[in-house]
């Protein structure tokens, strides 16, 4: 695959607790000249790069993060806010707690929650594979197609694992139709990313391929 398409596949991701809006700026302006599908980062920034990047290119931001545990109604307001100041997608994590006990009911109207005060944007739902079973993974397969989301997004890349082979395929094998895929965490290079997006892959998660383009020049 040609690394522009790549790239037009990634969410440019800087997500750590140190980031300063010096490196999100940088973040913004390497997205924009290398076009990515959006920039993602922390909510406290999201209104300061929206007036920063004036709409060229999209800002993704993350609710529930990175351990999913917070109360809906926490999750709708950290949307209804991020989106108030200007983030086009969202990038939710589950409950896993919720999931864990089998309440399926609570963490599908969660998801459709969020969807409600997300409508209009893209929402992507993130199930944290690293700490699921194969049969919960299969049942978040489930879960997210029913909830209205566009995309279910294996990891926070906070976890002990990101994205793996195993995992892109029992989703995509069980992936209801008309839902995507994003894979995250642990994408490091250009052969991790062409071969995620050749098994399925419609987004990719990650703060190294941007990296590795400009530092080699390859566009």
């Amino acid at each position: 695959m040609e690394i522009k398409d790549v790239l037009k596949r990634v969410d440019h991701t800087l997500l750590k607790q140190t980031a300063t809006m010096e490196e999100i700026e940088q973040l913004c302006d390497d997205g924009i000249e290398y076009g990515v599908a959006s920039v993602c980062i922390p909510p406290a920034f999201v209104k300061r790069a929206k007036l920063y990047t004036a709409g060229k290119i999209p800002i993704c931001t993350v609710i529930g993060f990175p351990n999913g545990y917070n109360t809906t109604d926490v999750k709708v307001y950290e949307t209804e806010k991020a989106i108030y100041d200007g983030a086009d997608e969202i990038d939710m994590v589950i409950n896993i707690n919720e999931l864990k006990d089998g309440n399926y009911s609570y963490v599908l109207n969660e998801i459709r929650a969020v969807r409600k005060a997300s409508e209009g944007k893209i929402l992507k739902v993130i199930i944290e594979t690293c700490l699921l079973t194969d049969k919960e993974k299969i049942k978040m397969c489930s879960i997210v197609g029913k909830s209205g989301a566009e995309f279910i997004k294996t990891s926070t890349g906070f976890g002990k694992a990101g994205a793996s082979r195993h995992d892109i395929n029992l989703i995509r094998k069980n992936l209801p139709e008309g839902l995507k895929i994003k894979a995250a965490g642990g994408i490091a290079n250009l052969a991790d990313a062409d071969k995620y997006i050749t098994m399925g892959a419609q987004r990719l998660g990650t703060s190294r391929i941007v990296e590795i383009v400009k530092e080699e020049g390859l566009v």
